[in-house]
């Protein structure tokens, strides 16, 4: 049997987690009218992966990296419960290796990075339409808490 393994990424990686970022793009293009035409960034990825922070994670299977997330310490707002959570980000698999339960590896490597820094609260987004994502994030234990709405004004 195959195993996947989580460790922290690297700056050698900053090919594939590059390649990695395209393919969120593209893949929230179709629920987010608002992202630019051509290549954009959602991330500084190599600040990301030096940031203290930040724990961005990579799945390998075979010494090949087929997936990623991060963790990025926030303060939360000051009317809840917790001062700081972890919002979690940048979650991609190969799409030859969805459904094997990496994204879940994912997850929970930076779980426990997220209680080693004394976080008890994760966060992340997710497009409402995005249901295979809603789906998997589901599945590792989330649940909708809010949805964000927008209007473009002159549309």
């Amino acid at each position: 049997m195959e195993q996947i393994t989580t460790r922290k990424a690297q700056l050698s990686d900053l090919g594939i987690l590059l390649s990695f970022e395209q393919g969120i793009i593209e893949a929230e293009r179709p629920f987010d009218p608002t992202i630019k035409e051509g290549e954009v960034h959602y991330y500084d990825l190599a600040k990301m992966i030096a940031a203290s922070n930040v724990e961005v994670i990579v799945a390998e299977l075979n010494g090949e990296v087929i997936g990623s997330g991060y963790a990025r310490v926030e303060d939360s707002k000051i009317y809840l419960k917790h001062s700081r959570h972890a919002y979690l980000g940048f979650m991609y698999v190969k799409p030859a290796h969805r459904g094997k339960g990496v994204n879940n590896k994912v997850i929970e490597a930076l779980k426990q990075w997220s209680i080693l820094q004394n976080i008890t609260e994760f966060r992340l987004d997710v497009y409402n339409d995005n249901l295979p994502a809603i789906k998997a994030y589901e599945k590792a234990g989330f649940k909708g808490h809010m949805l964000e709405m927008r209007m473009g004004l002159g549309e």
